[in-house]
């Protein structure tokens, strides 16, 4: 039996233009990759501490071909956690608690902080917006794909949600600025879907 779950929707948004190769493990349209990712969390807990509608995101700054490693990274926990929340919260996020989290860590070069933020999540039919304190802000719009529906991607091999269908979406706007892992960049890559994690 999984010691901690969680079950939620995620967003993501880079710096690469079109659809982003990072996924399919090429390298950045620009030779790097500046990102941020955010989890929504429905539903989870951790050895009975509860984490649901608690929210989680992740700056980074990767300076080539992503699974090469040698990411900069700033790790932000909802600041409506309480301590026991946020600890559960940092050993997830960390790979430290093992599952999918665990699979991304070995690729981070350097941890610039882990702090409390006022992270916020909306999300409509269309796409979602997310909000980082001070720290950054992410507005996405699902493209249009055929007959009007939305465009998605599975199977790609550096997914943050294993198992879910990715929806491809564009930044009407994406702002960053966590230390020097910065960017303000509109009409670039963005993905969302549900994830869920265990371990």
């Amino acid at each position: 039996m999984a010691s901690w779950n969680l079950k939620g929707f995620y967003a993501e948004a880079c710096t690469c233009e079109g659809a982003c190769p990072c996924v399919y493990t090429e390298k950045p349209t620009g030779g790097t990759c500046t990102g941020l990712v955010g989890w929504h969390i429905d539903e989870g807990e951790d050895g009975g501490v509860r984490l649901e509608d608690l929210n989680v995101a992740l700056a980074l700054h990767s300076p080539g071909r992503m699974t090469d490693g040698n990411w900069r990274v700033a790790l932000y926990l909802d600041d409506r956690a309480d301590d026991q929340q946020r600890a559960a919260l940092q050993r997830i996020f960390s790979g430290a608690a093992g599952g999918h989290p665990a699979n991304l860590s070995p690729l981070i070069g350097e941890v610039t902080e882990v702090t409390p933020a006022r992270i916020r999540f909306e999300q409509s039919d269309r796409g979602c917006r997310l909000d980082v304190g001070s720290v950054a802000e992410a507005d996405l719009q699902a493209i249009e794909g055929l007959d009007g529906g939305k465009a998605s991607i599975s199977g790609h091999p550096l997914a943050v949600a294993p198992g879910f269908p990715a929806t491809v979406a564009k930044s009407s706007t994406f702002k960053l600025q966590a230390g020097d892992i910065r960017c303000d960049v509109t009409g670039r890559t963005a993905f969302y879907s549900p994830f869920a994690y265990e371990g």
